[in-house]
């Protein structure tokens, strides 16, 4: 299949990876550096309620992510984003940003790629910095909104990243504790 190379990047590392709800040509493995996957957005609607928040991942500084990056097609380039920027930016708890990604190719870094993606808004209300691990698990224990829990979302995460071979060892931990401990 020929590239266009006005085709555009979108790297998922949460509810994306899982339900992308938009066209794309193709989907790869990617790296993301200078940012990792958190549980670090308070979410009062999708996984919670302003009475008792849950917590949804973001992109914070330091360190790096694997996730998926898609490829979408340029003539619906515009159309994808305005809906990923509907669907991701109601609170503005993102921030969105073109960043290098490193495509994986047979499990290995292949090349590199422009992509956009979603990082978190760290001057907004809803950026949860710096919880220690007993709030984050009473968080996701409390947090139900109009999308489901954030446990559900946080097991969804976990199992399409093992699915495609990227596990995240700390969110399986996170996800022990929580069934562990009940």
């Amino acid at each position: 299949m020929k590239k266009n190379t006005n085709d555009i990047w979108l790297f998922a590392y949460g509810s994306l990876l899982w339900n992308p709800n938009f066209k794309f040509i193709e989907a790869k493995p990617a790296l993301l550096r200078g940012y990792h996957r958190s549980l670090c957005i308070y979410s009062f609607r999708y996984r919670g309620t302003p009475n008792k928040p849950g917590l949804v991942m973001g992109l914070d500084h330091g360190g790096a992510c694997r996730g998926i990056a898609y490829r979408v097609a340029e003539k619906q380039a515009k159309s994808v984003l305005q809906e990923v920027d509907k669907r991701e930016m109601t609170y503005r708890v993102y921030i969105r940003k073109k960043l290098s990604l490193k495509l994986y190719d047979v499990r290995k870094l292949s090349h590199s790629v422009l992509g956009f993606t979603y990082i978190v808004n760290r001057n907004g209300s809803q950026y949860a910095s710096k919880l220690g691990v007993e709030d984050t698990l009473r968080l996701i224990r409390q947090g139900h909104g109009s999308m489901g829990s954030s446990l559900d979302y946080l097991e969804k995460t976990i199992s399409h990243l093992d699915s495609i071979g990227l596990p995240d060892r700390k969110l399986e931990l996170l996800l022990s504790r929580l069934k562990s401990e009940g």
